[in-house]
């Protein structure tokens, strides 16, 4: 399956963003779908993920309340809503899909897209 993430820009300290991610290639409600993001010199670190059906979803605790994981299995998207925005989101940001596993782990998951560039500074 081919991912493709986008929504990604600057905003402001309390602000909020809406990121999505377009798939391609496979039957996209076989795939269980995740949200990472890495900052520089960071490690790729786990942000939300939700099941094939959308039934399930799990966040990091450094955004749960803030962000929402959600998708649309009729258009083949999963999106992350970010709301009370801080410096510390500040990073590229990227989806990631798996048919097995769903957890909190980079290794949960075999499907990459290219990153979107995330940026809260005043």
């Amino acid at each position: 399956v081919q991912l493709q993430a986008s929504g990604g820009g600057l905003v402001r300290p309390g602000g909020s963003l809406r990121l999505s991610c377009a798939a391609s290639g496979r039957t996209f409600s076989n795939y269980n779908m995740a949200w990472f993001r890495q900052a520089p010199g960071n490690e790729r670190e786990f942000v939300a993920a939700i099941s094939k059906s959308g039934g399930s979803t799990y966040y990091a605790d450094s955004v749960k309340g803030r962000f929402t994981i959600s998708r649309d299995n009729a258009k083949s998207t999963v999106n992350l809503q970010m709301n009370s925005l801080k410096p510390e989101d500040t990073a590229v940001y990227y989806c990631a899909a798996d048919r097995a596993r769903f957890g909190p782990s980079k290794e949960d998951y075999f499907y990459w897209g290219r990153g979107t560039q995330v940026t809260v500074s005043s």
